[in-house]
C-alpha cells in the first residue's frame, strides 16, 4: 500500500468569514453559480414534542429528503416545500440511525438499539427485518447490486448481508477483533469498502465475503466513508483530523481537515461535503484537498445531498436538519 500525507493548499485570502455563507477561490468558481452570501442555511425542526436527534439522511424522489430521528423513534421525510411527515418505527426504543434510499424509492434505516433493519416503502409501510444479534448495533448500510443489503454490525464486529425477499442473514466477521466496522460504502470496483473505527483501518469485502484490511494511522478514528467522483473512495478521521482519499487498488492519501472530521458526502459540483465533530460546521473541500468553503452550524454530523446543488446536514445533538445552499441557485 502507497502512502502519502499531502499538506493542504492554503484557503484562497478572498474566502469568506464562516457564518457569513461560504467562500470559493475563483479558479474553483469556473462554470459554477457564484457564491451564496447570505441566508444560505435553512433550518429545519421535526414535528412532535420531545426529544429529538436526527441522525442519518439520504436523498430520495421527488426530491425528499430522509432522516431517522433516534429519540423519537421516528423516520421523517421532508419534501421539497419543507414540510416533514414522521413514521413511526413498530419497535419501541430502536433508536433508528443510519439510513439509505434504493432506487425504487424503499428507504432503509438501522434499528441500532433492537438489531433489526427496517424498511419502508412508498406507500409507507414498515417491514423489520431481524439481525442474528440483538445487540448487533447496525450502523452503515447499503444496497448493493446483488439486490441484497449490506450492513455494518458494530456490535457483532462483522459485515451482515441481508436478503430482502427471504429475511435471510449472513454474517460475515471483519478478520480484526473489536474493530469497530462503522461507515460503510459501494465502491467503483463491486466491492464494500467500510471504516474500521477502533481499528483505525479501511476494509474492503467483496460480495462473497474476501477481506483485504489497510491500517491508518493509531488513534485516526475514522467514521464515514463514501465514494467519490474520482474513482476512489473518501473517509474521515475523527481524532486525526483528516480526511482520507484510498483507491481500489489501496493506495492511501491523507489531507489535514482541522475540526474533527465525521459526515461525509458528495456534492454534485464534485466536491467534498465534510460534517465537523469539534468545529463545528460544515467544510466544502475540493479533491485537491483544500478547504473551499464553510458553514458554522452546530451539532453537524451526518451529510447528504439534496436536489440541485442544496447540501442537508443532521444535527444530532440540538435536534434539527440544515439545508446547505451553496451557490446562489440550487440548480
Amino acid at each position: 500500500m502507497k502512502k502519502m500525507i499531502l499538506a493542504a493548499s492554503a484557503v484562497t485570502a478572498g474566502l469568506l468569514a464562516a457564518g457569513a455563507g461560504t467562500g470559493v477561490t475563483e479558479a474553483l468558481a469556473g462554470g459554477m453559480p457564484p457564491p451564496c452570501q447570505t441566508g444560505c442555511v435553512t433550518t429545519f425542526v421535526p414535528p412532535g414534542t420531545g426529544s429529538h436527534g436526527p441522525f442519518g439522511i439520504a436523498r430520495g424522489p421527488l426530491g425528499s429528503e430522509w432522516f431517522a430521528d433516534g429519540p423519537a423513534d421516528t423516520i421523517d421525510r421532508i419534501s421539497q416545500q419543507g414540510t416533514i411527515t414522521a413514521y413511526p418505527v413498530p419497535t419501541p426504543g430502536a433508536n433508528p440511525g443510519w439510513v439509505t434510499v434504493d432506487d425504487s424509492g424503499t428507504v432503509w434505516f438501522a434499528e441500532r438499539f433492537a438489531g433489526k433493519i427496517g424498511r419502508l416503502t412508498p406507500d409507507g409501510t414498515i417491514t423489520e427485518f431481524p439481525l442474528p444479534s440483538a445487540a448487533a448495533i447496525p450502523q452503515g448500510i447499503v444496497a448493493a447490486g446483488d439486490g441484497n443489503l449490506y450492513i455494518t454490525e458494530q456490535g457483532a464486529n462483522a459485515i451482515a448481508r441481508l436478503d430482502p425477499v427471504t429475511g435471510q442473514v449472513t454474517q460475515f466477521p471483519v478478520p480484526t477483533a473489536a474493530a469497530t466496522p462503522l461507515g460503510l460504502a459501494l465502491g467503483p470496483d463491486g466491492a464494500l469498502w467500510f471504516v474500521e473505527r477502533s481499528a483505525s483501518k479501511v476494509g474492503r469485502m467483496t460480495l462473497d465475503g474476501t477481506f483485504t484490511e489497510y491500517p491508518l494511522a493509531p488513534g485516526a478514528f475514522p467514521n464515514r466513508i463514501v465514494a467519490g467522483p474520482d474513482g476512489a473512495l473518501w473517509f474521515t478521521e475523527l481524532f486525526g483530523n483528516k480526511i482520507g482519499r484510498i483507491t481500489t487498488a489501496g493506495d492511501l492519501t491523507e489531507y489535514p481537515l482541522p475540526g474533527g472530521p465525521v459526515g461525509i458526502t458528495v456534492g454534485k459540483d464534485g466536491q467534498l461535503y465534510v460534517a465537523l465533530f469539534s468545529a463545528p460546521g460544515l467544510d466544502r473541500v475540493s479533491l485537491a484537498g483544500q478547504v473551499t468553503g464553510h458553514w458554522a452550524l452546530p451539532g453537524a454530523l451526518q451529510v447528504a445531498t439534496g436536489t440541485g446543488l442544496a447540501i442537508w446536514v443532521a444535527d444530532n445533538f440540538g435536534g434539527k436538519v440544515y439545508r446547505v445552499t451553496p451557490y446562489t441557485t440550487s440548480q
